[in-house]
């Protein structure tokens, strides 16, 4: 049996061997530096503080090191990272030294620029905002938009309580309506247009688009004026023609649909120019009456 401080002895050669070789390749290498633009992270950030304006993402190094060792850097293992954990709200200056890159052994940082890193930092906030369907097209001719509904109808977000506060709306991606006769429904992904402000859980939104046939003008002749309240008076002109607007299925409505009118109650005898009063039938609206006002003789 061998004894026990000779069991990996052929082990331990070979690590000394190994280690040796790679001391001689080194050592016959060349100490070099060299210039590097790396990327700067952020970490630590506390919970109810937030990165505003544009912040840098990259610093300048100088390294130094084996051409080798320099000529094997692969991108990203070198990173500059800036611990935030005691930041407070307000613009703030932050050194950087060469112990907050991340570095491959055998790699050292001799210099890093800029050494001072200012950046604003504002208190986290939260609302709740409607959804706003954007349309994209427009219906097919003679049709119009009626109304446009989204589920959910509300999101919340969040970020600096600046831009939180002058965010009024959440997006959608645009729903084509290009074309449309009939009511579209349609998922699409809910978004903000400030950058600076994020949704607090990525949502998409059921958007309904109602789209109806446009409302058409006409003109209905003959409509009788009568006086209110069962008085009894002259009226002069006697019908009056309306200008409406409503479905087109209403144009073929006529006079008796409509009533006319003028208000009496408590005038004296005598003769008066009053406007005439129309209640058109359900989905239809007066534009014009002509003529707006009739003579009446009171008795």
């Amino acid at each position: 049996m061998p004894l026990p401080g000779f069991r990996h002895f052929g082990l331990k050669v070979l690590s000394i061997v190994l280690a040796a070789l790679i001391w001689l390749i080194v050592s016959g290498e060349q100490i070099v530096e060299r210039a590097l633009r790396i990327p700067l992270e952020f970490t630590n950030l506390p919970a109810e503080l937030e990165l505003i304006g544009d912040t840098p993402d990259v610093v300048d190094v100088r390294v130094r090191g084996s051409s080798g060792a320099l000529s094997r850097v692969a991108a990203g293992e070198l990173v500059a990272v800036l611990d935030l954990r005691t930041a407070r709200s307000g613009r703030r200056l932050f050194h950087l030294t060469g112990n907050d890159v991340r570095s491959p052994f055998g790699i050292e940082v001799v210099q890093i620029s800029p050494s001072n890193i200012s950046i604003m930092l504002e208190i986290s906030a939260t609302k709740i905002v409607p959804v706003v369907p954007e349309l994209d097209g427009d219906p097919r001719d003679g049709y119009v938009v009626g109304t446009v509904a989204a589920d959910p109808a509300t999101v919340e977000v969040a970020g600096p309580v600046s831009a939180v506060e002058r965010l009024t709306r959440a997006i959608t991606e645009p729903v084509s309506i290009a074309g449309a006769s009939d009511t579209i429904t349609e998922t699409v992904n809910v978004g903000v247009a400030d950058p600076a402000v994020r949704l607090v859980s990525p949502v998409g939104a059921q958007v309904t688009v109602n789209i109806t046939p446009a409302p058409v003008e006409w003109a209905v002749a003959g409509i009788p004026v009568r006086p209110r309240s069962g008085s009894s008076a002259d009226i002069s002109p006697a019908v009056v023609t309306i200008f409406v607007r409503g479905p087109r299925e209403a144009r073929n409505w006529n006079a008796s649909e409509f009533s006319a009118s003028v208000d009496v109650e408590g005038l004296q005898s005598g003769v008066f120019l009053l406007p005439v009063q129309v209640t058109p039938p359900a989905r239809v609206g007066v534009i014009h009456v002509e003529p707006p006002t009739v003579r009446v003789r009171v008795q």
